[in-house]
């Protein structure tokens, strides 16, 4: 089978689709055979995610015209599915299948043989982990293959090994790092052995070391076992590393469409961003002191997060913290937070004249301070049914009049770069009717909208395109300059680094390795890239 010849596996007829009226998606077409690759790129909101949502199945994207066909070889005797190529028999019980060019969506919702397509279509959702939080590494993926399939551990383990995780096994899924997150969520949807494969954003949020291995690796999935797959990505990186062919959307519309290193070049002409003058900062408002973050497991003993970490972070200052995942970013960001409390040593955060000790629960405490810092989670939430001016008011707890409540969020989606014209339609729309990059501003207006005095954000831009990349940068140096904020940001995004903060600092094993400029920083961070292992381990 792996000598045979390319066929056409998945084809996209003219696909429309409207939400509310607004065309999401307008006469779209594509033709993915086996083994092939196929790119998409755009801004937010360009109709990405509801295509991979339709191509996926899910019934809420049905089209409203044109049609989705999936290219399989259907056993007449057990059902199974199967690769289309001439002389299949079933991989499962060896009878002859039959070849069949299936209409997706003009099956019924419960039809068996459109929930056995959709049980071989896997994906990967941007920012949604979807991973059992107390079992172990491997038991997420053992979820993940049927329990009759024998030698299910010899699976999980192996495919561990294919994403590079076998040193995770069996730690607890809550307790890793994003990025290794990502690669157990790969490795469960690789477990279903699909025969068609979606990502949304696969590495949006991912270290650059991180974020290659996974290329790589689905890459060769896809080669090896001559299925097909379709990406979203606002890093032409990806593409171009990834993709066979590119098709840029824009609007839900078709913009350009070809080979991805003069897709890519076309989509980033738009992308500019001049960073200003250096900002006169004030005196430390965060100071960490030989600061650790332990946590206990009766499997793996002690596991150092944050290993004696010292260094300040100085009022109105744009403050980065870079690594590969798992270095103890996140876990140093919640530290500040008060979210998790440093195991030894001093985190305090200053209110007015005093330092509060982040360590010290109560009002008195930490409840001094929590109040005046505001957190972008990395895993933030929206609530689905209510709209985006309920989510930016009364679902945060915001008291005040109904129209200054209005004014306000009107201000802030500004702010984080909504057009102007679009904001009356976009307050009351509900979240699932917007993109992702979209909810990942409203998730940042969240933030803002409480004027905190300190904000932390964690992967600000990992899921975003390079042009709303320069949105989000200037609204955090206008809300700097306006609103005298100091900001903590922990990302994988050098551009967003380089372009919008004043200071770095280099994370490595729960450690700090340097602090200085962000041009030095991220330089030193490439260098130690360079300098890893091949198979990208960390210990």
């Amino acid at each position: 089978m792996l000598m045979a010849k390319a066929v056409d596996l998945l084809v996209i007829e003219n696909v429309t689709k409207k939400f509310d009226g607004r065309v999401v998606l307008d006469n779209i077409s594509a033709t993915i055979t086996s083994g092939q690759i196929l790119g998409l790129i755009g801004k937010s909101a360009a109709g990405k995610s509801v295509l991979l949502h339709m191509l996926r199945g899910t019934e809420e994207y049905r089209p409203d015209s044109g049609r989705v066909l999936y290219h399989v070889c259907v056993c007449p005797k057990c059902g199974n599915l199967d690769l289309p190529f001439p002389g299949t028999k079933c991989s499962k019980c060896g009878t002859e299948s039959n070849e069949k060019m299936v209409d997706y969506w003009s099956l019924k919702e419960f039809d068996p043989l459109r929930q056995e397509i959709k049980g071989r279509i896997s994906i990967m959702l941007q920012r949604t982990f979807a991973l059992f939080g107390d079992k172990t590494v491997v038991e997420n993926v053992m979820e993940a293959i049927p329990e009759d399939q024998p030698k299910r551990v010899e699976k999980a383990i192996e495919l561990l090994q294919f994403v590079n995780l076998t040193h995770r096994t069996t730690h607890i899924a809550r307790d890793l790092s994003g990025g290794e997150k990502q690669r157990v969520v790969m490795a469960r949807q690789l477990a279903k052995n699909p025969l068609f494969f979606l990502a949304d954003e696969p590495t949006g949020t991912l270290d650059p070391n991180t974020a290659e291995i996974v290329h790589e690796r689905l890459v060769e999935h896809v080669r090896d076992h001559k299925i097909c797959m379709v990406f979203s990505s606002h890093w032409p990186e990806a593409i171009e590393e990834m993709a066979d062919d590119a098709m840029w959307l824009d609007s839900g519309k078709v913009v350009k469409e070809g080979k991805p290193v003069a897709i890519c070049k076309a989509f980033m002409e738009e992308y500019h961003f001049e960073k200003g003058e250096a900002h006169v900062v004030g005196e430390p408002i965060i100071e960490l002191k030989d600061a650790e973050k332990h946590f206990f497991s009766v499997v793996r003993g002690v596991v150092k997060a944050v290993d004696g970490v010292t260094f300040d972070i100085k009022e109105n200052e744009v403050f980065a913290l870079i690594g590969i995942s798992g270095a103890g970013k996140t876990t140093t960001s919640r530290m500040i937070a008060g979210m998790s409390p440093a195991t030894s040593g001093t985190v305090k955060v200053r209110i007015g004249d005093d330092w509060v000790n982040m360590s010290e629960d109560g009002f008195m405490g930490k409840g001094r301070a929590t109040p005046y810092i505001g957190v972008l989670h990395q895993e933030y939430t929206l609530y689905p049914f209510d709209t985006v001016l309920q989510n930016l008011s009364t679902c945060i707890g915001m008291k005040m009049p109904a129209e200054l409540a209005k004014m306000k969020a009107i201000q802030v989606l500004l702010s984080v770069g909504f057009p102007k014209k679009d904001l009356e339609k976009t307050l009351y729309a509900y979240p699932d009717n917007l993109s992702v990059g979209e909810c990942q501003r409203i998730a940042f207006a969240q933030v803002l909208i409480k004027e905190p005095r300190i904000v932390i954000l964690d992967e600000p831009t990992g899921t975003m395109d390079p042009i709303t990349k320069t949105i989000v940068a200037k609204s955090v140096l206008t809300a700097r300059e306006t609103l005298g904020e100091t900001f903590v940001v922990v990302s994988h995004d050098m551009d967003f680094v380089l372009n919008c903060c004043d200071r770095a600092a280099f994370m490595k094993n729960g450690k700090v390795v340097a602090i200085g400029k962000p041009e030095d920083i991220v330089k030193q961070f490439d260098m130690n890239q360079e300098l890893r292992e091949p198979d990208g381990e960390t210990d």
